[in-house]
């Protein structure tokens, strides 16, 4: 739903966007849930193969300093579709499907903003931002959706077992019944985990094919490899040891299907693809292999180290971005929205606040230097835990009491990104100047965000007479 101020703008600019429309890139954005910063061949992994991507990164650009919006899923994917830190839009924890909230309506997605510019738009994958009609991708700005409301491992059947082994080895997910839609309709429940990725990737290719005569927007954001793990007969191996790996590698080939398509409808040099997680591994598992990894980043999931939210990504557009190019600059995924944006064309919003920057220049060559001076790292609740200016990363100190009204000082920590990575050398003592000066940076921060957060969706109920 668009403001009428918003709308009267973009109406004034709608004439100016025809002319340029032959001019227009697509835009694919694979989003997939949970990976680990090291699990793509590209980033390092050691058994995990995926030469689509491997391949992708040697004609793009390989972002290795490149944040998700919050180590969680639905404040993350907030984030990313409306260019913000999630406290901004009051999407800050997740959504299971008891809540009757979600993303607000009133807020500009991704797809909101480039069907301003003539663009088609759908959804083939995991939403989590709202179950409920009012907030599904179909009231987002999304011409379509295909995919399942929330997490795969939520709905859980009672009493019985959530052994992330048997579920694999069996293929039995009758444990979970998530539903599969279609807009806004339920096709399939509980849906069939083994066929997910397989099926996102066929309703992606007939949609670039379906769309090939005009700009198109295509979000994939894959259910795997969030638990449980599943995969088609093509990827499956009866070693549970190995799901993970099974996993992305389906995900690769999906890849691999979603250019090939771009490549045969002649779209490849005027499309934009961007492949990243919606946040780190899941590492405490009882069968933790069924996680990724960070390595060498600290930690994972729901955590804000970096292991936490630095994820993967890598973006190409051939005979626009140089190819083979690694940036360790700092970017985020909320820079995606007015990216694309710049692109193609289209007005952003002047009513209200976006956190993220076009980060084109830096993706094209033109400027190396990322254009933010801090990045703000906001665990879930929305609590700024961390902040990071160049190459300091400070996570602030804290007073917490416990049930006992206790109260319990964690301390400041102070990390050289560039010599240690791994954030396993504390030097905050040595460094009290830069301590107090990011401290204060981040408390201003918060504040004045605190003062222009917008209101999360919510639910209007029927009232009984």
């Amino acid at each position: 739903m668009f403001h009428l101020q918003f709308i009267l703008f973009i109406g004034l600019m709608g004439s100016a966007c025809q002319v340029f429309a032959a001019d227009k890139p697509n835009f694919v954005l694979i989003f997939v849930d949970d990976q680990g910063y090291q699990d793509l061949g590209c980033f390092g992994s050691p058994n995990i193969k995926t030469p689509c991507l491997d391949n992708m990164a040697a004609e793009g650009i390989r972002m290795t300093s490149f944040y998700s919006m919050a180590p969680i899923c639905s404040a993350s994917r907030a984030g990313l579709l409306t260019g913000c830190y999630p406290p901004r839009t009051g999407t800050v924890g997740v959504y299971f499907p008891y809540h009757d909230a979600g993303l607000n309506p009133e807020e500009h997605t991704i797809a909101e903003v480039l069907k301003t510019a003539g663009y088609a738009t759908a959804c083939i994958g995991k939403w989590h931002l709202g179950h409920h009609p009012e907030f599904l991708p179909t009231s987002q700005g999304f011409d379509s959706y295909f995919g399942i409301p929330y997490s795969n491992d939520m709905d859980p059947v009672k009493d019985k077992s959530k052994n992330l082994d048997d579920a694999w080895r069996n293929k039995d997910y009758s444990t979970w019944n998530v539903p599969l839609m279609r807009n806004a309709e339920i096709i399939e429940r509980p849906a069939d985990q083994t066929t997910l990725t397989k099926r996102y990737t066929k309703e992606a290719v007939r949609f670039i094919e379906q769309n090939r005569e005009q700009p198109f927007f295509l979000y994939l954001p894959h259910t795997m490899p969030h638990i449980p793990l599943s995969a088609s007969e093509d990827f499956y191996t009866d070693d549970p040891t190995k799901a993970y790996q099974a996993c992305i590698e389906e995900i690769d080939g999906s890849v691999a299907q979603v250019l090939a398509a771009l490549k045969k409808h002649g779209l490849d040099e005027s499309t934009m693809v961007v492949y990243t997680s919606d946040n780190g591994p899941w590492l405490k598992l009882k069968q933790p292999h069924h996680g990724g990894s960070a390595l060498p980043l600290r930690a994972g999931k729901f955590t804000t180290y970096e292991g936490g939210m630095r994820v993967p990504t890598i973006i190409r557009w051939p005979g626009k971005i140089p190819g083979g190019i690694e940036s360790d600059e700092v970017a985020a995924a909320f820079d995606l929205l007015p990216t694309f944006a710049g692109l193609a064309g289209a007005a952003l919003a002047t009513d209200r606040k976006i956190d993220g920057q076009d980060i084109w220049p830096l993706l094209s060559g033109k400027d190396r230097k990322s254009p933010h001076e801090a990045f703000y790292y906001f665990r879930g609740g929305g609590h700024l835990e961390a902040i990071r200016s160049g190459k300091w990363k400070l996570r602030l100190a804290e007073t917490t009491n416990n049930r006992d009204r206790e109260s319990r000082v964690t301390p400041a920590e102070l990390y050289d990104l560039k010599a240690d990575v791994s954030e396993s050398n504390n030097i905050a003592n040595e460094y009290p100047e830069i301590v107090e000066t990011m401290s204060a940076t981040a408390a201003k921060f918060a504040s004045q965000l605190n003062q222009e957060k917008r209101p999360e969706g919510k639910r209007e109920r029927a009232r009984f007479k």
